[in-house]
């Protein structure tokens, strides 16, 4: 086997698990889903059919991804946050003919206890805080925060935040890595 479960965890047929991956304690796997290599599965986790994780995804304690999640290569999500998938739910009303999608772009996070509600794509290298709810889509390297989820800076590849200059320049104190801001978007410039 090239992957490690926990004893506790139920793996169904028909789903896909990358060379590496751990998957802790009373985790689900559902069929038909595709998990990268070196995941990180926390415990208490649901991957439901026809979700789709990249490479090195790291999914804290008691996250539940529905059918419509995709999380690129290299996206944490942080212990408690939450997708959904059906932007109007009601328990008589079956809807599993209307799951909206939601793409976790790679590198971006997603903090303890946050709300994606579905249809609303995350950004590359995105920062989620911690309780925000996320009602529209976030731009690649912005900081999110509250309720609703509003943008109060950008974020770099390491999780710094980033102070742009008079000519829309910032250097990431960890990595050296520099990045511009124009017309509203940034991007890595080295």
């Amino acid at each position: 086997m090239a992957y490690f479960s926990h004893e506790t965890a139920v793996i169904d047929d028909g789903c896909s698990i990358g060379e590496g991956t751990k998957i802790w304690h009373f985790s689900h796997i559902m069929s038909d889903c595709t998990i990268g290599d070196r995941c990180n599965i926390g415990q208490n986790v649901v991957v439901s059919p026809g979700v789709k994780l990249g490479n090195n995804v790291k999914i804290q304690n008691n996250v539940s991804l529905y059918t419509g999640v995709e999380c690129e290569d290299d996206v944490f999500l942080g212990p408690s946050m939450v997708f959904t998938n059906v932007t109007n739910p009601r328990s008589g009303v079956n809807r599993r003919d209307q799951y909206s999608k939601t793409i976790v772009r790679k590198g971006a996070s997603i903090g303890a206890n946050a709300t994606i509600v579905c249809g609303h794509d995350i950004g590359e290298y995105a920062f989620i805080g911690a309780g925000a709810v996320v009602t529209k889509t976030v731009l690649p390297f912005a900081l999110v925060v509250g309720n609703p989820a509003r943008q109060i800076g950008w974020m770099s590849e390491f999780g710094h935040r980033l102070e742009f200059d008079e000519n829309g320049k910032a250097t990431c104190p960890e990595s050296q890595q520099e990045y511009s801001l124009e017309k509203g978007l940034v991007s890595r410039i080295k």
